[in-house]
């Protein structure tokens, strides 16, 4: 069995819709895991919403930015960490529609399934006593090991870090596709996981698109944190394609 995992759209429609078809297209993937984080960065957030929404192939958990949202959706303080952009998270919150809020309110955070006798472990980001942790900036699968020791896991998906991370251990597989939605170049990262009895192979792919309109928007919506979003998570691409095409 075949299965897609992907991670960190961050309201960025033409990057997922890029993924879908390309998936699609494969026609051999027969179920796709979405570890969180939907929405917040870009401003697509309804569209990336219903699209998932629309398909029946598709289980979702929750990622921070979600619960972030929901917070101040219902009246209660920025969730810890995130008060720099709690400002973004106020618009994000005005722009969605009520169905779609009702959908990201009643998200687990975590799903544990079992494919081909494979126990695979789902979240958007490792938790400690029901607390999400920290990122470490220096993942190693040793680490993790020490982690989920004792778990019954032969794979856990994870996001959150928005970098790639593929680590195969003598006790599990590791994977985090990297963020669909948020790169330094017009690429939508994303995974194929093959599962059967005793073996998961894992297939680390990159879509490209055309993201310009994309970029473009963030202005035209006047989208709080716009010049910070466009430089950390974007990588400043339509300022750097500018300068290269003038040859500044």
């Amino acid at each position: 069995m075949k299965i897609a995992i992907l991670t960190d759209i961050h309201g960025n429609y033409p990057a997922l819709s890029a993924v879908f078809s390309d998936i699609d297209s494969r026609g051999d993937i027969e179920h796709i895991y979405c570890l969180g984080d939907m929405i917040g960065i870009g401003p697509n957030s309804n569209e990336v919403l219903e699209e998932i929404m629309y398909r029946k192939d598709v289980t979702v958990v929750s990622g921070n930015h979600e619960e972030a949202v929901v917070k101040l959706l219902q009246g209660e303080d920025t969730l810890p960490g995130h008060e720099m952009i709690a400002e973004h998270h106020k618009w994000i919150g005005k722009q969605l529609k009520k169905e779609n809020i009702k959908f990201i309110e009643n998200l687990p955070q975590t799903l544990e399934v079992e494919i081909e006798g494979q126990k695979i472990f789902i979240t958007h980001y490792h938790m400690k006593k029901g607390e999400r942790e920290i990122i470490d900036e220096a993942p190693l699968g040793l680490k993790l090991d020490a982690r989920y020791e004792g778990s019954p896991y032969s794979l856990v998906c994870f996001g959150h870090h928005h970098p790639v991370h593929y680590f195969k251990t003598n006790q599990r597989v590791y994977l985090n596709p990297g963020a669909l939605g948020c790169n330094e170049h017009a690429i939508a990262r994303y995974a194929v996981v093959e599962l059967q009895k005793g073996t998961i192979s894992v297939q680390l792919i990159g879509t490209t698109y055309d993201n310009k309109a994309f970029l473009e928007s963030f202005e035209q919506l006047n989208v709080p944190d716009r010049e910070f979003i466009l430089k950390a998570f974007h990588g400043n691409q339509l300022e750097r394609d500018f300068k290269d095409g003038n040859n500044i």
